[in-house]
């Protein structure tokens, strides 16, 4: 229970189900805001006082569970990490695949409940088989399937989505307010969690100090430079410092962000656009596309796939980006995704998450791009 209006809802609807439940808040900052920004930041006291008062109106035990180190390893550490080293990560998909669904699983099981509910905004399926998927959620503009990608079959079998076949945040808010939750109306969160003002170049220069470097075009031309090559993403336009245009006067956005040379590549908006992606870090939330049988391929006996011949998919590299359709394929332990329409600003280090239909197959970190514009792929 964040103290949100979606996990309100969803204990609710839990319990009335006839679950016997429990509400658990997290902690995940030793330095927690008392009081919220707006829409942004969670997990502060304030946010433990609303899970509270709704668990007391429920008539449900409340706890508060400590994973702040857990939190600052797997997530925050990480983030760090990942732009340290060039790559854009997603923390909110880091945090669902080590805290909610592992941390807080893995201590839900040993003490003996059946499974986590959360208001996340997704389903469970049991397929004919009798296997476990994860898919969409009947309201699309709030899906959250993509954050949950990274979810494995075994996680798949002790989750619960109450929200699933809710329609619209709209009717969340109404019930939440017909049950007489004063949270009814509280804004979304948005952002990183962590970085509650927003600011995450501040941010990261504050963690990781400055460090100069160059700042080039395609061609390695010296345009100017920088204090630190994670104060960049790739398609970041704005906060370049160039000085100066290009030569035909248009904008020009980051392309390529490169640690080791301390080098940030720029260029034009048209060089952007990414044809493929690959990477070797993958999960499948429930049955792989071999075992699915939607295409052929070899598994190992430990059942990690090593190659599977191409298929037809659907993919999406943000949690409420543009979701296209593509070929997919894995050749000796490398997942490849090649999009129909080329997608824009597609970083290392994002997750390509594979859907076939409504249903999420799995996802991919990506470690490797294809631009439309300079191939082969940007190493």
């Amino acid at each position: 229970m964040s103290g949100g209006v979606d996990s309100a809802v969803a204990a609710a609807r839990a319990k009335e189900a006839g679950h016997e439940v429990v509400g658990v808040h997290l902690a995940l900052s030793r330095n927690r805001g008392t009081l919220r920004m707006g829409s942004r930041g969670c997990c502060t006291i304030e946010d433990a006082m609303d899970a509270r008062r709704v668990a007391q109106m429920l008539d449900i035990p409340f706890y508060v569970w400590d994973f702040s180190e857990r939190f600052q390893a797997d997530v925050v550490d990480n983030f760090l990490e990942e732009y340290q080293q060039g790559r854009t990560p997603n923390p909110c998909l880091r945090c669902n695949e080590k805290i909610k669904f592992e941390a807080v699983l893995d201590r839900a099981i040993a003490l003996g409940f059946d499974a986590v509910a959360t208001g996340h905004y997704a389903k469970v399926v049991t397929n004919e088989r009798g296997r476990k998927e994860l898919h969409r959620a009947a309201d699309w503009a709030k899906d959250q399937s993509y954050v949950l990608g990274v979810l494995t079959e075994e996680q798949l079998n002790h989750c619960m989505f109450p929200l699933a076949d809710t329609p619209s945040k709209e009717e969340v808010r109404h019930e939440a307010a017909e049950r007489g939750f004063s949270l009814a109306g509280k804004p979304d969160s948005h952002d990183i969690c962590f970085i509650p003002d927003g600011d995450t170049q501040g941010y990261l220069r504050d963690k990781l100090g400055t460090d100069e470097g160059a700042i080039v075009d395609s061609s390695g031309q010296l345009l100017g430079t920088h204090q630190g090559t994670h104060q960049y993403t790739v398609g970041q336009r704005k906060g370049l410092q160039i000085g100066y245009p290009a030569a035909d006067g248009k904008p020009r956005y980051v392309l390529d962000i490169r640690p080791v040379s301390k080098e940030v590549v720029v260029g034009p908006k048209e060089a952007l656009s990414t044809t493929a992606v690959s990477g070797q870090q993958m999960s499948f939330a429930g049955e792989d596309p071999v075992a699915s049988g939607l295409t052929t391929g070899d598994v190992t006996e430990d059942g990690r796939v090593v190659r599977a011949e191409e298929f037809a998919c659907l993919a999406q590299v943000r949690a409420h980006g543009e979701v296209v359709p593509a070929v997919a394929w894995i050749d000796d332990g490398v997942c490849h995704i090649r999009f129909e329409s080329a997608l824009q600003g597609v970083a290392k280090g994002q997750s390509a998450v594979i859907y076939v239909g409504q249903r999420v197959l799995g996802q991919v970190t990506i470690d490797q791009t294809v631009s439309a514009v300079s191939e082969p792929a940007r190493a």
